[in-house]
């Protein structure tokens, strides 16, 4: 039973696709969004939150009531290597910058106040919001007929909607001319059309990490309001890192992440490794010997890191089919690195967007969901190809003790690494080979 009709739907109201969907109803789309959980509702993160986030944030009049209730400051990120050299980059004032000063927030807040600032544009621009709802399938047909699934596959069938089913069980048919897939990691929007549609690698352990989150209370040497986020790169734990993360209110975020296939071959499992780390690693047990962990925080998640494949396939995985756009972690944007993920999320979501506007305005949906592919990896390819590199530098103790330990001593190369690890405006330098020889050794 088809009940409604939209230009736009959009699946998942996390940062990636409630910005996706203010941008589409600010572009004058009607737009409906749609999520299986109902608001407020908590997401497992680091809570980080920084200026590639918060200008989109801004954009869609979401930054006062994100930052109206509990959170941190941090103007600066203290890391260290495995053998505890540290150093500590300063970060600039204007949040709504690259390489800048930003926020920990925490999810269940950030989430719901994007999710607002979304719903007030949508519902202006004569759209909907449903929470609770799960979205079964995507609803498919050719390019001239209404809804007939058939049995084509890839570019020969065209996205009409999606099979929803309600808190009550009822199942329904939502028409629109393009569905743009922001339902995490698995997605399911996501996953028929790489696996279903395209028949396509879904997840690679290779590029795919997972994480483990606990929030603390009274950890030594965390500052309340305003400081500096750690980020901390342990034997045991690489290619990963250790975070300790001031959340506000006497609160820190704490957490471990790792790539999955260095898990398999180690055996590790995270939860039991944090608590290894905190009660008896000789750099932190001290630091957590009066802390206070809160009951039920501990939960773990999985991040598709946007590495480059380097194989010819798209980069960093599929992003589109014919009437499908995938945003944020639905097409693996997470930064190989940092592991930060919701400024590509809010990112991709723009870019998905302003093509939703065009094929409206006229343009070939398959030439639509091709340049957006192109666009997508084009804006955020350096930076993500970048990081990867950091990533593997992290699996070389002896080079990650040499490298902190000689940024600790150089301002230039504090620099050069935060370039890496966030900024656009320097990728051009930051590939050559001369610049970072340079950097290191002049």
């Amino acid at each position: 039973m088809v009940v409604k009709s939209y230009d736009v739907i959009v699946v998942g109201a996390g940062p990636a696709g409630s910005g996706c969907a203010a941008y589409c109803a600010m572009n004058g789309l009607k737009t409906l969004l749609i999520d299986k959980a109902t608001f407020p509702r908590d997401k497992i993160c680091g809570d980080a939150v920084g200026g590639k986030s918060l200008k989109h944030i801004d954009a869609i009049g979401a930054h006062e009531e994100v930052i109206s209730g509990q959170h941190a400051k941090y103007s600066g990120i203290t890391m260290s290597s495995p053998n505890g050299n540290t150093m500590t980059i300063a970060l600039g004032e204007n949040e709504l910058a690259h390489n800048t000063a930003g926020y920990v927030v925490p999810r269940i807040r950030l989430d719901n106040a994007i999710m607002r600032a979304a719903s007030r544009h949508v519902k202006e621009n004569d759209g909907d919001v449903q929470t609770g709802c799960k979205v079964k399938s995507i609803i498919w047909g050719s390019e001239h007929d209404d809804i007939d699934p058939g049995k084509g596959s890839g570019d020969q069938r065209v996205a009409k909607g999606v099979l929803i089913q309600d808190s009550s069980g009822e199942e329904q048919i939502i028409k629109a001319e393009i569905v743009i897939g922001a339902g995490g990691y698995n997605c399911p929007i996501a996953r028929e059309l790489v696996i279903d549609t395209y028949d396509e690698e879904f997840q690679e352990r290779e590029h795919w990490s997972a994480a483990y989150r606990e929030y603390y209370r009274n950890v030594d040497g965390c500052v309340d309001q305003s400081g500096e986020i750690e980020i901390h790169f342990i034997n045991e734990i690489l290619p990963g890192y250790f975070w300790i993360f001031p959340a506000g209110d006497g609160i820190v975020n704490v957490g471990i992440g790792m790539r999955m296939d260095m898990m398999d071959k180690q055996s590790i499992k995270l939860k039991a490794m944090q608590e290894w780390v905190v009660k008896e690693h000789p750099l932190f047990k001290k630091r957590f010997k009066n802390s206070e962990l809160i009951k039920g925080s501990g939960k773990g998640w999985l991040l598709p890191m946007g590495s480059p494949r380097g194989d010819g396939r798209m980069e960093p995985r599929r992003a589109s089919g014919n009437g499908v756009f995938l945003i944020g972690d639905a097409t693996s944007l997470v930064d190989p690195f940092t592991g930060e993920g919701i400024g590509n999320a809010l990112e991709s979501g723009e870019m998905a967007a302003r093509f939703a506007k065009e094929i409206f305005a006229g343009k070939s949906k398959l030439i639509a969901m091709s340049e957006y592919q192109v666009e997508l990896w084009e804006e955020l390819g350096s930076e993500l190809s970048n990081s990867y590199k950091l990533q593997k530098m992290l699996k070389k103790k002896r080079l990650m003790n040499w490298f902190i330990g000689k940024a600790s001593r150089k301002p230039k190369l504090q620099a050069v690494l935060t370039d890496m690890m966030a900024s656009k405006d320097s990728q051009s330098k930051v590939h050559s080979k001369w610049f970072l020889f340079k950097a290191l050794f002049f």
